[in-house]
């Protein structure tokens, strides 16, 4: 009997207080959230913050629907040049030689549509093919011979830079108006240029989210071994991944050219600092940690609008590589920090 009663009044006791203990698990889960809600989207949070200090600032000229309808149009090219990156950089690679890839495209569209003559669509073909080739080289370099990708890239680039130069030294105008309808007609007040990026955007966000392939390439970037022995085709994906970036630069170089209606051979190395920071400072947000497409767009506009935003109070010329240099260093930073976080 007293050992029922003993049995009795231990059950009749409850170790803790459910009503406490459910608060504070309530609690602890509203702090992750709120934290995980200020990780993701704390970019697009000063991004707004940013259009508010400028709009109070210079209200006139900066909250007007025609300067947000040119910074989305004037930047979509420089969005096409940063997520088309994006692949390699998930795999580990950083390609430097995109810009200089974007500047050879251009030439040659403007070299062979005016100086010689050719039908505008072959002109392009052959400009897209040139990406494809760089990537190949880049991929054998780096995926065969084993080179370190900032080292083989960084050579590519000031190669092809000096090819573009090569070509022409000279700015080459009267490229065709249909590559330049093609890319500045207006829908909706924005550029068919932006609706391109935009529909780039969504299949690589497609490819990175829902394909087997978009995990292979986070897996490879996470550890090579580890993704072989996993049965992965490391060598293949790292190698496509280096051609997609050539295409896709080589892409922003066509769309550069209807934009520009004109060729000049030294505009593409001036994109490389603005598209690897965007590419940074895209991955602090989102997907944390993560080489992502909607952060990278996100982050293209951020510091577009800043830009702007200064050079509409009267600071241009030196800001514009201050503010990328800077926002490139902050990300790196950031990056690495989210990326901490999320292993932990």
């Amino acid at each position: 009997m007293r050992e029922g009663t003993k049995i009795a009044s231990t059950t009749e006791r409850p170790p803790g207080n459910p009503e406490e203990s459910g608060r504070r698990n309530r609690g602890s889960w509203q702090r992750l959230k709120a934290e995980d809600i200020a990780n993701r989207y704390g970019l697009v949070g000063a991004w707004i913050v940013l259009i508010a200090v400028f709009g109070a600032l210079e209200p006139d000229k900066f909250l007007t629907l025609s300067n947000f309808q040119d910074i989305f149009s004037s930047q979509a090219v420089l969005v096409v040049l940063s997520i088309g990156v994006l692949p390699a950089l998930a795999v580990g690679a950083i390609d430097l030689s995109i810009a200089g890839t974007m500047g050879l495209a251009l030439v040659i569209v403007g070299w062979l549509n005016v100086l010689h003559g050719w039908p505008i669509a072959l002109a392009v073909l052959v400009a897209l093919a040139a990406g494809v080739i760089v990537g190949g080289i880049n991929a054998l370099v780096i995926v065969r011979l084993g080179i370190d990708s900032i080292v083989a890239t960084l050579g590519m680039g000031t190669l092809l830079a000096g090819i573009a130069i090569g070509i022409n030294n000279l700015a080459i105008s009267g490229i065709s108006t249909s590559l330049i309808d093609a890319a500045r007609t207006n829908v909706g007040g924005l550029q068919l240029v932006f609706f391109y990026a935009l529909a780039l955007a969504l299949v690589l966000w497609y490819v990175f989210r829902y394909t087997p392939l978009g995990r292979y390439l986070f897996f490879i970037g996470g550890g090579g071994g580890v993704a072989r022995l996993s049965g992965i085709p490391v060598d293949r994906v790292r190698a496509g991944s280096l051609v997609f970036s050539g295409l896709a630069s080589a892409f922003s170089g066509v769309l550069l050219a209807g934009v520009l209606g004109a060729a000049d051979p030294t505009v593409g190395p001036s994109y490389l600092l603005p598209a690897l920071a965007g590419a940074f400072l895209g991955a602090t947000a989102i997907v944390p940690g993560r080489f992502n497409v909607w952060g990278t767009v996100i982050a293209v506009y951020f510091l577009a609008t800043g830009i702007t935003g200064l050079e509409l109070l009267g600071l241009s010329g030196y800001i514009e590589q201050v503010f990328y240099g800077g926002s490139l260093v902050l990300a790196v930073v950031l990056s690495r920090l989210a990326s901490r976080r999320t292993q932990s």
